[in-house]
């Protein structure tokens, strides 16, 4: 029940911490920082939030892999605990350095410490480019607030130039991504291997066990939010409101493997009372 709690805690914490920073947002790099020196409080709020998010849901990871691995009979790899419980703390220390990264480039931008490295030549290319392929009006549509469109374009260029430079120069933006990266790995081993493991031993039904692997999978595209419908029901089943009940294995505390498709037939075959079909009754002797 407790980490059922937990688990729910933990989705509504993550919930939350993206409610917070939508806020946040731009068409471009340069619109996001201005948007981020407005809200800072939004941001460094949502990274906190997001990093108790990921600190809490190690319990349900953990619940899991600590469940299936108590009915699998020594199958599974009670070594790759580290790596379920460290995916979520680096997911959490990502959020907190990208949090202060974002801040502090925020800052250097407005403030003008951020140096633009594409060449005037360039810039007015790359302009010129783009007002061919998207045709004179809508590229007068898109840019309308400077002298003339290609000199808006070209002053919009160089301060996406800045603001991609000021977030690039974040003292702490290589240690968040490396979190980052790592937490994602880590989760989709974590939450592949706990699946798999939790739908053989008769944890997780077959369709949660593969969903859960396949939001494991997602996690590496950037889709790391997917995975909190998984988390949504772990929560349900550990609470002990999930529509139908827990599989039985939870109760059996020994693994008690789902039958086969084969297996599901022919029980359904199976005479009901022991008996064959009943005899034709004009067939019984007088």
């Amino acid at each position: 029940m407790r980490t059922g709690l937990l688990t729910f805690a933990a989705v509504i914490i993550l919930i939350v911490s993206a409610i917070v920073i939508a806020g946040v947002n731009g068409s471009g790099e340069a619109e996001l920082l201005e948007s981020a020196y407005e809200h800072t409080s939004s941001v460094t709020i949502s990274s906190i939030l997001e990093a108790i998010g990921f600190v809490l849901l190690v319990a349900p990871l953990y619940f899991l892999f600590r469940a299936a691995l108590a009915r699998s009979s020594g199958r599974m790899k009670s070594q790759l605990v580290g790596v379920i419980v460290v995916a979520p703390l680096f997911f959490a220390i990502s959020g907190v350095l990208n949090g202060i990264a974002t801040n502090e480039a925020a800052d250097a931008f407005e403030k003008g410490e951020a140096k633009s490295t594409l060449s005037a030549e360039k810039g007015s290319e790359e302009c010129r480019a783009e007002e061919r392929d998207k045709g004179a009006k809508a590229f007068g549509e898109k840019y309308d607030s400077g002298t003339s469109p290609l000199k808006d374009c070209e002053t919009t260029e160089q301060e996406e130039s800045k603001a991609e430079n000021a977030l690039s120069e974040a003292s702490l933006r290589d240690p968040a991504t490396g979190f980052g990266l790592a937490g994602r790995i880590g989760l989709a081993v974590a939450l592949v291997y706990c699946c798999l493991w939790g739908m053989r031993v008769g944890l997780l039904s077959r369709f949660w066990g593969f969903l859960g692997m396949a939001l494991g999978v997602a996690a590496l595209l950037l889709l790391v939010q997917f995975c909190l419908i998984f988390f949504i029901y772990f929560g349900l089943l550990l609470v002990g409101k999930l529509p139908g009940g827990r599989p039985p294995a939870w109760a059996a505390g020994e693994a008690v493997a789902w039958p086969t498709p084969g297996e599901r037939v022919a029980k359904e075959l199976e005479p009901k009372d022991g008996g064959g079909p009943d005899p034709d009754p004009e067939s019984r002797p007088p």
